[in-house]
């Protein structure tokens, strides 16, 4: 009898830890489309803790939701959408996390909210997907013979990325154990989803999971993908704990004269052993394993560039450890036709950057700071042939076909909306089917260039809130609020006002009760956003408030 009351006792434990792991729930998924948008509605027993990023060839837009176990049937396949085709699950980047991946036709600008419980339902997570308003204002013209582009295409701008080590191959291994494989992974998938989220530009990666892949294999992919930049991703070490701070390397046929750089080049011979034997330690840095030695002037100039813009803008997010581009005299990689750069994303030997690359808030901002420098670095020194291409032999005449608008012919083209307006004297964003237009030199809309749209706030201090708890709620790191700051400790007080910068999508969910003689333009001017932003997160459909009602204020 006491032997089955412990057995069931330990039963309950059991599930009520794993209730306690997997707090929320999803209990259902709706989607309904009408002439405007999209919309799926995922129902959940609890709030949402979500994030969410999208990818490309195919579109999709990836849901992280944490802590989370499903209840829905799923795939869930989609036929009345123009937009979205598939709901799916997916392998999530840990065990407790449940990923959703929304398969699309195209490219779109999803919007994401919560909604609390009220008029019979619970907790919800929405989803909007909008379809273009030009599309469905287009005048119905009668069947004509189309005259097909004479536009070149163009060729999308490949970049190979290269997560260093994997699989039995760990990397340096930092004081608390971690391997550098484990963060050059994250840092490299997030940095080609960023990529990959931008007209013109194709990511690849040379590994896609924790597996070996060797040197002749990272070569190989990077020419059979015709890469026009390889960009490998690492984590430095040393031998003592001290040094820290990012640094990217280049390469050029002179040896360098710093100890660091001399350590790097003798241990290329350690490069054909690695792989997880006995042999492999913290002492063996590997930091040389897939850097090349360029052999074309071309190709090495190219690559300082890179890295300049690289330094650039890594030194926004995180302390450098240079700031100029480092050279090294070391042959890996046998495509001397492609610039390639190495960057140390940080000391994982040192304690306090150990901890800060294997945070995902950290991580964004590295690969952000990257997905800037490229877009960056492409605009200046585009590649011939491609979306980048200024050049005036890609200007040609498109003749527009039914179901066109202007922004889908932009990015067909790869130019920008006003680009096109201005080549042809438009007055409005309207086109006739069978009306001509001048395709103007290939440009890259502004709106791709900021891959991550960042704003700054002032946070004041709390009764009960201390640096890390604050850094949490805004997705940053504390070293970031103390450099941003000039803060010398940790210690903050009640009332200390500091400014943070944050990923607009990061920013903390706003709320606004309705006050008497309010309405949406005031509400709008007094947040910064627009009229249209606050309808949509809100699902309102006129412009009609109630006193004491709560609204969502987007970000943007």
């Amino acid at each position: 009898m006491i032997k089955n009351s412990i057995w069931a006792f330990a039963l309950f434990f059991v599930s009520s830890l794993f209730a306690a792991v997997q707090s929320n729930e999803i209990k259902d998924i709706r989607i309904s489309t009408t002439n405007k948008e999209t919309r799926t509605v995922i129902d959940l027993s609890q709030s949402a803790d979500f994030s969410y990023f999208t990818l490309g060839s195919p579109d999709r837009l990836v849901v992280d939701l944490k802590n989370t176990a499903n209840r829905s049937k799923l795939p869930k396949s989609v036929t009345k959408s123009p937009i979205l085709t598939k709901v799916r699950e997916s392998s999530p980047p840990n065990k407790d996390t449940f990923r959703l991946v929304f398969e699309l036709k195209g490219k779109s600008s999803p919007k994401l909210f919560k909604l609390n419980p009220g008029n019979g339902a619970g907790h919800r997570l929405v989803i909007d997907f909008p379809l273009s308003a030009t599309s469905q204002s287009q005048p119905v013209a009668k069947p004509i013979v189309v005259t097909k582009t004479t536009v070149p295409s163009r060729q999308d701008v490949v970049i190979v990325i290269d997560p260093g080590h994997g699989g039995k191959d760990p990397g340096s291994i930092g004081p608390s154990r971690k391997y550098e494989k484990h963060t050059t992974l994250s840092v490299s998938r997030k940095l080609a989803a960023q990529l990959n989220a931008i007209p013109g530009i194709r990511a690849k990666l040379t590994r896609t999971g924790d597996y070996y892949v060797n040197l002749d294999q990272r070569v190989a992919i990077a020419d059979r993908e015709k890469a026009h930049l390889f960009i490998s991703v690492h984590a430095d070490a040393f031998t003592s704990p001290q040094p820290r701070g990012a640094s990217v390397f280049f390469l050029n046929d002179r040896r360098r004269n710093t100890e660091i750089s001399r350590w790097v080049e003798n241990q290329e011979r350690q490069s054909q052993k690695l792989g997880g034997t006995s042999t492999v330690t913290r002492a063996d840095k590997n930091v040389n394993q897939t850097l090349l030695d360029l052999q074309f002037t071309h190709s090495k100039r190219e690559g300082e560039k890179l890295a300049t813009e690289i330094l650039g803008e890594l030194k926004k997010v995180a302390r450098l450890h240079k700031s100029k581009p480092s050279e090294a005299s070391l042959a890996v990689l046998r495509s001397p036709q492609i610039p390639s750069v190495l960057v140390e994303t940080g000391f994982i030997s040192n304690p306090t950057e150990e901890k800060l690359l294997f945070q995902r808030s950290y991580q964004d901002k590295l690969a952000s700071a990257l997905s800037r420098a490229v877009v960056t670095y492409l605009k200046q020194n585009p590649p011939e042939g491609t979306g980048f291409d200024k050049s005036p032999s890609h200007s040609g005449t498109y003749v527009v076909q039914r179901g066109d608008f202007l922004s889908k012919i932009a990015q067909k083209h790869g130019v920008s909306v006003s680009a096109i307006k201005s080549a042809n004297n438009l007055k409005s964003d309207t086109v006739k089917v069978g009306q001509k237009l001048t395709i103007p030199g290939a440009s890259v809309p502004t709106s791709t260039l900021n891959t991550v749209e960042t704003k700054t706030v002032t946070h004041v201090v709390k009764s009960g809130e201390y640096l890390g708890k604050i850094a949490s709620r805004y997705k940053v790191p504390v070293a970031s609020i103390k450099r941003e700051n000039n803060l010398k400790s940790n210690t903050v007080r009640v009332g200390q006002k500091l400014k943070i910068t944050v990923a607009v999508k990061d920013a903390p969910i706003r709320h606004h009760k309705v006050q008497r003689g309010e309405f949406l333009g005031k509400i709008a001017s007094k947040y910064g956003v627009t009229v249209s932003s606050i309808r949509s997160a809100n699902n309102l459909r006129s412009d009609e408030l109630a006193i004491g009602q709560t609204l969502i204020i987007p970000n943007r």
